[in-house]
């Protein structure tokens, strides 16, 4: 296994402390999935009664983990998930299918609850068979162990090539209750749209139903989880889960039944940041990321035209590169605008980074300075913006740059 990298240069400066969420419970252990002197297990208890919602990869090959979410999410109800990492239990057939069920039953029998109540997720890596009897014991001892504060502990236990834990928190009023919303996700790297491996989990004590859960999350997730992309490759493992424990109600928070309900206006405002809180922690610790890139597209047909055309600069490694060398290349942007099968003017295109404009109307603009535009390049943050001319249709997407150490990490992942 390759040493792990140092924390990324764009990790953020400030870890929000984590508040307890009343119903639930976290520990973390070291079961020796795959990787020697760390923590690799995360069990997450929840009350009974606990709702639950899920978005996942578009994968056409998910792996065992994904497949048994969906399965037990038709209940709508969850008591525990259990998150491994260093194993993705992807394209293990059978086995990884029999690894799952031994998952389940070892939770369920540990928590006190059937095991479709039990929620899981792997990562780490594909086609190796994942030995699920290394959870026998462990998942009885973090049940009897489990504790309201260990938010930090669990997003590092699920951390593979991550450099540091993602985590995000906000409190919101609902009805005559303070609702607490807390999320953490990990990922660095196999990050593309469709959920981009990565995997996230968010925790309310909101009493909203599961049909309700899972339209605000599927909402959520557009112009979050799915406007990022760090090397244009989606996972087999991609989940991201939400629970609401409704203990909040005990304090006068109204039962939330429908997406649609007003009172949910300041809870949506809130859910949405942490989503795109976490997306962004995601974006910063791309694998050998130097720079965070924020793609802008406006003036196109529709958004949806604008969301194909930034991913097709966002994920152009020529872009991306240019970027890691702090090189304006805007003949690389035209290229992936172009690429992107979009509708496209070249006569009425304009490219701007960090602000400054460097083409103008399908052509160098008359008032480029070199230098100027050299010195911005140079931030930590980039941004580029790309404007059509064609209509309003606008869109964002972020990515990171390209670096030698994405190759040196992604070369020596299995050894």
């Amino acid at each position: 296994m390759a040493k792990p990298s140092p924390v990324s240069p764009l990790a953020p400066t400030h870890v929000p402390a984590m508040p307890e969420i009343a119903g639930v419970r976290l520990g973390t252990a070291a079961a020796g999935i795959r990787y020697k002197g760390r923590t690799d297990v995360l069990l997450a208890v929840m009350d009974k009664g606990t709702t639950a919602a899920g978005v996942f990869t578009t994968s056409k090959c998910p792996s065992a983990p994904v497949e048994w979410c969906r399965a037990v999410l038709k209940g709508g109800k969850a008591q525990a998930l259990v998150v491994n990492s260093g194993n993705a239990n992807a394209f293990t057939g059978k086995t990884g299918k029999a690894s799952t069920k031994l998952t389940g039953d070892i939770a369920a029998k540990a928590v006190g609850c059937k095991p479709n109540e039990i929620f899981l997720a792997s990562t780490g890596v594909i086609g190796e068979p994942l030995d699920a009897t290394k959870f026998n014991g462990v998942l009885d001892k973090l049940n009897e162990t489990a504790t309201p504060d260990g938010w930090l502990d669990a997003a590092k236990a699920i951390m593979t090539t991550d450099t540091f834990p993602k985590v995000a928190t906000a409190k919101v009023k609902l009805g005559k209750a303070t609702v607490t919303i807390n999320g953490m996700a990990k990922g660095a790297g196999m990050i593309a749209p469709d959920m981009a491996t990565m995997l996230s989990f968010i925790f309310t004590d909101a009493p909203i139903s599961a049909p309700a859960l899972q339209a605000l999350l599927k909402a959520g997730v557009a112009d979050s989880f799915n406007a990022v992309t760090i090397d244009g490759d989606t996972s087999t493992s991609d989940t991201l889960l939400m629970f609401a424990t409704g203990a909040a109600a005990a304090q006068g928070a109204p039962k939330i039944t429908k997406a649609s309900d007003v009172r949910l206006k300041a809870f949506v405002k809130a859910l949405h940041m942490i989503l795109n809180d976490l997306a962004e922690q995601v974006a910063r610790d791309g694998e050998g990321a130097r720079k965070l890139v924020e793609v802008v597209v406006e003036g196109a047909t529709t958004k949806a035209s604008a969301r194909r055309i930034a991913m097709s600069i966002a994920n152009s490694p020529l872009v991306k590169t240019a970027i890691a060398g702090e090189d304006a290349n805007w003949g690389r942007v035209v290229m992936a605008v172009g690429k992107a099968g979009e509708p496209a003017n070249r006569d009425k295109l304009s490219i701007s980074f960090n602000g400054i404009r460097v083409a103008k109307s399908g052509a160098r603009d008359p008032s480029y300075d070199e230098t100027e535009v050299s010195n911005a390049m140079k931030n930590d943050k980039v941004q580029i913006k790309v404007a059509l001319g064609l209509g309003k249709g606008r869109d964002r997407v972020l990515t990171c740059d390209l670096t030698k150490e994405y190759v040196a990490i992604n070369g020596d992942y299995r050894s």
